[in-house]
């Protein structure tokens, strides 16, 4: 198993980064170790693999290009394919259709959902679609200026293609024409004012989709049902006496849905919920400080035995093993040190 991480590397973002590193995982321990640097490369941050996992795409913060890369599956090595432009700015989140056809990005700063075809061998085209996303914007007077969609998600079927806008309050869900690759008109569900919601999982067995809302520290479950959003309920992310300020950052399911991590950025920890098996309702089992500052991302390797927590502002990643029965996590010991982390993405 093999680790790639993205990293921001520019003054701007007040980063120590050095682009993508990749490491090997060993999947007894967790424990990984350095095999390549992919650097020359401004704020490479979210990456996303091809179904396949030949190739390799990253967003870059701040820009308005996406990056493909060629993976070697026996060695974990990226070779850089080609760049192809976004039409918006700050790209923050991408998917992979699950034909491989077609890349679909988050334009942050601009507000706006592009498309990019995928060639045969990997390599990107300029977008063919960009589409503005609509709505009042929220109450949140720096945050919320415009429309900030934060997250692209395919739901299981691969049919519909959901985004969280953290500038509007809205999860927007597309459905998604896989021969032309577009994007229909969007329908949305509004969340509550100043709630932000930010980056979307789905529960791997039942029609339920967790949303983590970064502004009021919240996670909200939703039905999903042929392309509509039914909101359930909305809990805490943070401890009822905590009383600093913080925003949570990502969202991981366990393998087999039974429970959903979240990280909180200022209280700096993964809070942990149950999820029930019948419907997805959450229950608050606690929190595990991340023992670092600023955990922009929390990954589970693919077989859920380890979470990995990236501290974006203490330039670590820290390793915790994981309870399957009890969902808990127990520090491992073991503690990367790598630049500004911003994601991580696992392929064999």
């Amino acid at each position: 198993m093999f680790a790639y991480v993205g990293s921001f590397t520019t003054a701007k973002r007040k980063a120590r980064g050095d682009g993508i590193n990749v490491y090997r995982m060993d999947v007894a321990t967790g424990r990984w170790t350095h095999l390549q640097n992919v650097g020359d490369l401004v704020n490479p941050s979210f990456l996303a693999p091809s179904p396949d996992q030949k190739f390799l795409y990253a967003v870059h913060g701040d820009g308005e290009h996406a990056t493909a890369f060629a993976r070697d599956g026996a060695s974990g090595h990226l070779t850089p394919i080609n760049q192809a432009v976004t039409g918006g700015s700050n790209g923050v989140r991408q998917a992979v259709d699950p034909s491989a056809r077609f890349m679909i990005v988050a334009n942050y700063a601009s507000g706006s959902i592009a498309v990019l075809p995928i060639a045969p061998n990997g390599s990107l085209a300029d977008r063919h679609q960009l589409v503005a996303l609509p709505g009042e914007r929220g109450p949140h007077p720096v945050e919320q200026t415009s429309s900030h969609p934060h997250d692209v998600v395919f739901d299981p079927s691969g049919r519909f293609v959901l985004v969280p806008d953290k500038g509007l309050d809205r999860v927007f869900v597309f459905a998604f024409d896989a021969e032309r690759g577009k994007l229909g008109a969007p329908g949305a569900v509004k969340t509550r004012p100043g709630a932000g919601p930010r980056h979307l999982a789905f529960h791997p067995q039942l029609p339920i989709a967790w949303a983590l809302n970064e502004l009021d520290s919240t996670i909200t479950t939703y039905r999903f049902d042929r392309g509509t959003l039914a909101p359930l309920a909305t809990l805490p992310t943070l401890p009822r006496d905590f009383a600093g300020a913080s925003t949570t950052a990502e969202i991981a399911v366990a393998p087999d849905g039974r429970f959903v991590y979240a990280s909180n950025r200022g209280h700096d920890s993964v809070a942990l919920f149950a999820a029930d098996a019948a419907d997805g309702s959450l229950t608050a089992l606690g929190w595990q400080p991340t023992h670092g500052h600023g955990p922009r991302f929390i990954a589970l390797e693919p077989a859920g035995r380890f979470l990995y927590a990236a501290n974006e502002l203490s330039d670590t990643i820290v390793t915790f093993h994981r309870d399957a029965g009890t969902g808990a996590l127990t520090p491992t010991g073991e503690v990367i040190a790598n630049g500004s982390p911003v994601a991580i993405v696992f392929a064999a």
